[in-house]
């Protein structure tokens, strides 16, 4: 059972790394403190497309690996 529970810990390490590092940068240097504004004002879509999926994946990935830890400790320590 805790190999079991060692080995989904590391697949959800793994997929949290790497749906966070797939996920665009939120800042555009001074350019988009600029136009930044106007992109919030004029609604740039995020609710759709990749980076939602991206951002889900990185909620659910996130909350299972704290929960594993803490069933992993809690159980085995």
């Amino acid at each position: 059972m805790k190999i079991f529970l060692m080995i989904l810990l590391a697949l959800c390490s793994i997929i949290l790394i790497v749906s966070v590092l797939l996920q665009s940068g939120s800042t555009a240097g001074l350019s988009g403190s600029i136009a930044g504004g106007a992109e919030q004002l004029l609604g740039k879509k995020k609710s759709k497309g990749y980076e939602a999926i991206l951002e889900k994946v990185t909620t659910v990935g996130a909350i299972l690996f704290i929960l594993l830890s803490l069933v992993i400790v809690t159980l085995f320590e």
